[in-house]
């Protein structure tokens, strides 16, 4: 009996691979611009200067993973400020998770009503905080001034109201 069920679970998993040996691939949902503006900054992006040029600091490493439905950015790499945002496809949406060093993880998604050249995340929610009290990202704009410059702004909130002493803007250069 054991045999019989054996073979009735390789058969249906031969057939469910089809003749290749491999399970077809999932349907790919129609491109995002957002999203594709985002899966474009893969690469390493330097600190500019106050006159525009690439300085040797790392601010942000951007990869495009998971067979290209996730990007993935690490910010700070391999410091003590060292922080992860996570951004993929919600449906027609594209939405962000920040894993901060304060130990909160804040949900963003994308303002469809964002400029051109911005993607503007709003807060949507989060984990492992209180949003009357705890410091945590709320908002980010990301502006491509062209595909080798964007400028990075956040807006923090604590005690339920914007913190306009933390966060600020970022001005990075494509690490050639």
């Amino acid at each position: 009996m054991t045999r019989l069920m054996t073979a009735g679970v390789v058969m249906v998993l031969a057939l469910g691979t089809g003749a290749s040996g491999q399970a077809p691939a999932p349907k790919a949902p129609a491109p995002h611009p957002a999203f594709e503006k985002l899966k474009g900054m893969a690469g390493t992006w330097v600190e500019a200067d106050k006159d525009g040029k690439p300085t040797a600091k790392v601010v942000s490493v951007v990869r495009v993973i998971a067979g290209g439905s996730t990007v993935h950015e690490t910010s700070f790499p391999g410091t003590d400020m060292e922080m992860v945002s996570v951004y993929h496809r919600d449906g027609a949406d594209v939405v962000m998770t920040h894993y901060c060093m304060l130990g909160n993880q804040p949900r963003l998604k994308l303002d469809a009503k964002s400029p051109p050249n911005q993607l503007q995340f709003k807060f949507t929610g989060g984990t492992n905080l209180d949003v009357t009290k705890d410091m945590h990202m709320h908002d980010a704009t990301y502006t491509f001034v062209d595909a080798d410059h964007v400028e990075i702004s956040g807006v923090a909130w604590v005690d339920g109201k914007p913190a306009p002493d933390h966060c600020g803007t970022m001005k990075l250069v494509r690490k050639k």
